[in-house]
């Protein structure tokens, strides 16, 4: 299930190979892999979602977000692919949770509005009110 944070930003769980081609022609340029090979029993590797991914004319990005949270490194290269891009740009994780806060929090480090951006993951499912300190903080840093 793919779910709209913005006009060219989405997140979805865990993504295969198969339906690589069909968001390609839906306009998806970019794919961010926010797993960690082997998180779970069964879940394509990373390599063979990078194959897929070219193979239908996009462009790959791996950032693995552990359980263990974010760091800022992982922040900078969110916001690089999103500044990258010039289409749409889908990101994946077991539930597309990771991948939504770490849109967020890039964003915000970006100097976004944490309103627009608590407002936009509350559209698509997501709760960010447990990190609106760490966006403010944040997008008042920039």
């Amino acid at each position: 299930m793919i779910r709209p944070l913005t006009d060219t930003v989405a997140v979805a769980p865990q993504l295969a190979p198969e339906d690589l081609p069909g968001l390609a022609a839906q306009g998806y340029t970019m794919l961010v892999n926010n797993r960690p090979d082997d998180e779970e029993p069964g879940q394509p590797s990373g390599a063979t979602m990078q194959a897929a991914a070219e193979a239908a004319g996009m462009r790959y990005v791996a950032i693995p977000v552990t359980h263990s949270g974010f760091g800022h490194h992982q922040l900078d290269a969110m916001a690089a692919a999103l500044g990258e891009t010039s289409g749409k740009l889908l990101a994946f994780c077991r539930s597309g949770t990771r991948s939504c806060n770490l849109w967020a929090l890039a964003e915000a480090k970006n100097g976004s509005d944490p309103d627009t951006l608590v407002s936009a993951a509350r559209g698509a499912g997501y709760d960010l009110s447990g990190m609106r300190p760490t966006l403010d903080a944040l997008s008042a840093g920039r």
